[in-house]
């Protein structure tokens, strides 16, 4: 297709586990759009245009295989993509800060406003910028301010936030047939614009009731929200787990009891060792954060305890193994077969096997780690965080 022909342009500032697989499918479903991933490692934009991909997800590699080059592209040409694109979305880390106000806690959303300072200085006409990283509430306001602030003469831009519902594992799937995606932008008949812009691209393959559209700040928190719900059952068997270890009771025959109950439903009630990957423990120390930003220190108390429960969790694990084996392991050689925070994923973002590795290795043990989708220099990277 010629460049002229595209009915849309799209950029995405991040080649990660989000900016990759959600652009690939994009790609994939709006032939007459062309989108463009653009990121300043050429290292990463390399792995993208090779078939050793730099993120491990199930049916990837064949969806950017049959776009890549046609109407999708991964490149270092920054500038040159933004200025040409008529969406742009910001898809970069925010990692918990680890100093200063709110470390621990808060998102550190650097990233986000270095990608707007670059749109702001290369753009020559109208953008839609589009917030995809977890973010914190009004971080679209702060966006919107950057931009206004450096934008050329007579450059406008409407900010949105389209936040992520990916579980990596099915993220394809997931993206293919998502329960919803949800919108959100300024109520204004130029921000509703937009949001309609965003929805016809969606609408290609989604079926408009599953496109919901909101103000910025409630699609902005839901993200969070939402997987702090979903941290929250996993913390609530693995309460159950330890007491029925000391019952005697089967939670997995508790789970299925429990999850039979419609209002409840079975999903993520399987106990284990904790959760872990990058969005959980971020996302609700975020919330925690944000509670206590407002002076709502009963709500934060209440959501931390979540990330409190995962840590026990994780420490009890350990510690079983060592009663189980007359209470010493050192010197002891032992497997551990998957060091993913999950299946069929190759990220180790805060996964519960490394905390687990770390104690063994603590109490002396020779540990040996396999894991099909993991580099051994990964392993070390991540055991060398936690």
């Amino acid at each position: 297709m010629a460049a002229t022909d595209y009915k849309l342009k799209i950029c995405c500032m991040g080649a990660g586990y989000v900016g990759g697989p959600t652009m690939a499918v994009i790609a994939a479903n709006c032939p007459d759009v062309k989108v463009t991933v653009v990121d300043i490692s050429e290292k990463q934009i390399g792995a993208w245009n090779s078939d050793n991909l730099p993120i491990f997800e199930p049916g990837l590699l064949e969806v950017v295989q049959s776009v890549r080059g046609k109407n999708m592209f991964f490149s270092t040409a920054i500038d040159e993509t933004i200025a040409e694109a008529d969406i742009i979305f910001i898809s970069v880390n925010t990692p918990t800060k680890t100093q200063g106000i709110g470390a621990g806690r808060a998102a550190n959303v650097k990233n986000c406003e270095l990608c707007a300072r670059k749109i702001a200085e290369i753009a020559t006409s109208n953008k839609i910028v589009v917030e995809k990283s977890t973010v914190p509430v009004r971080t679209a306001h702060a966006v919107k301010r950057v931009l206004a602030s450096s934008a050329q003469d007579g450059v406008t831009f409407q900010v949105l936030s389209n936040p992520e519902f990916l579980a990596e594992g099915t993220a394809m799937d997931d993206l293919q047939n998502p329960a919803r995606v949800l919108i959100g932008g300024e109520q204004t008949p130029e921000g509703l614009a937009a949001v309609e812009t965003l929805a016809s691209v969606y609408a290609q393959w989604i079926a408009r009731p599953q496109i919901i559209t909101t103000n910025l700040w409630s699609s902005e928190l839901s993200k969070l929200v939402a997987n702090a719900v979903l941290a929250q059952r996993v913390s609530s068997i693995n309460s159950i787990s330890a007491l029925c270890e000391a019952t005697d009771a089967d939670v997995s025959e508790i789970s299925r009891a429990i999850g039979s109950d419609p209002r409840i439903g079975p999903k993520f009630l399987n106990a284990s060792v904790g959760f872990g990957g990058s969005c959980f423990q971020k996302d609700i120390l975020n919330l925690v954060y944000l509670c206590e930003t407002f002076g709502l220190h009963e709500c934060a108390e209440y959501w931390h305890q979540v990330i409190k429960m995962n840590e026990y969790q994780k420490k009890r694990f350990s510690m079983q193994i060592v009663k189980s084996m007359f209470n010493t392991i050192t010197g002891k050689k032992i497997a551990v077969y998957g060091f993913a925070f999950k299946k069929d994923t190759g990220d180790t973002r805060e996964t519960a096997s490394a905390f687990v590795c770390r104690d063994l290795l603590e109490e002396q043990a020779k540990v040996h780690v396999y894991d099909p989708q993991v580099e051994r220099s990964v392993m070390f990277m991540e055991l060398s965080y936690t």
